[in-house]
């Protein structure tokens, strides 16, 4: 698969970086600076477009500018891409509002885009746009991808026995990289104490995502990735732990 990444910041060379490192050896990624600033409105956005666009069968755009979003359709156009992934981990960088006319512009011209809101709800068939809705999507090219990176799967081995974790095996990595690390870092620990060390995990790796509250969630995007990542280390735990039951004492008639 030919990929061609987008980035205009730190954020999106992290993800490239770890997609790089992780990939599988017959993915071909290329990636582009893109301009960090753009005008109100963009009279020709062949204006801020690489002078040769490489050919690619998905786009990934993780820019930190707005103004992105109106040149993907055209490099869409110029790449012959079949599928864009504009994820939403920052709504300054990519709107709702505009999220949904970048879906609308690329299904024009055939091309399939999702933009999963954060990028961490990304699985190989669907994704979260807010708290309760999810939508599901059909492009090869996306779900190849997302076999790999999007929503973490740790598959888990415990000691029953001791009640320790004595591996985690990253089945899908989260595409910043942070799976990985809560991976080696939750081996040995007690499964009474996983889930908490995973929050905790995740709160000391570089999350990418927003701190601002969101309004499709109520809450900070990178509490709604942290929740993420303790609700899949807290499932596989649940049938180890122990569980303390408080009976209350009975009442004194006195």
């Amino acid at each position: 698969m030919q990929i061609l990444a987008i980035y205009t910041g730190e954020y999106g060379q992290r993800h490239i970086q770890n997609i790089h490192a992780h990939a599988p050896k017959h993915w071909w990624i290329e990636s582009w600076l893109a301009p960090s600033t753009y005008p109100l409105v963009i009279d020709d956005p062949a204006d801020y477009l690489p002078g040769e666009v490489p050919p690619a069968d998905l786009i990934l755009s993780f820019a930190e500018a707005k103004g992105v979003a109106e040149l993907l359709p055209d490099l869409a156009r110029c790449s012959g891409a079949k599928a864009v992934l504009a994820p939403i981990d920052n709504e300054a960088w990519l709107p709702r509002g505009l999220a949904r006319q970048l879906r609308g512009w690329l299904e024009n011209i055939g091309v399939i885009c999702v933009t999963p809101k954060p990028l961490c709800t990304l699985t190989e068939q669907d994704y979260g746009v807010t708290r309760r809705q999810r939508l599901s999507y059909q492009s090869p090219e996306i779900s190849e991808f997302a076999r790999y990176f999007g929503r973490p799967n740790l598959k888990l081995t415990v000691d029953t026995e001791n009640r320790l974790i004595v591996a985690a095996e990253v089945q899908r990595d989260a595409v910043c990289g942070c799976a990985r690390f809560v991976a080696q870092g939750i081996v040995g620990i007690s499964v009474d104490e996983a889930q908490e060390k995973t929050g905790l995990l995740h709160h000391h790796y570089p999350c990418l995502a927003s701190m601002g509250v969101d309004i499709d969630y109520g809450d900070t995007l990178m509490h709604v990735s942290g929740n993420i990542f303790k609700d899949e280390i807290g499932e596989q735990v649940k049938p180890y732990r122990k569980v303390q039951y408080i009976v209350p004492s009975t009442r004194s008639e006195d």
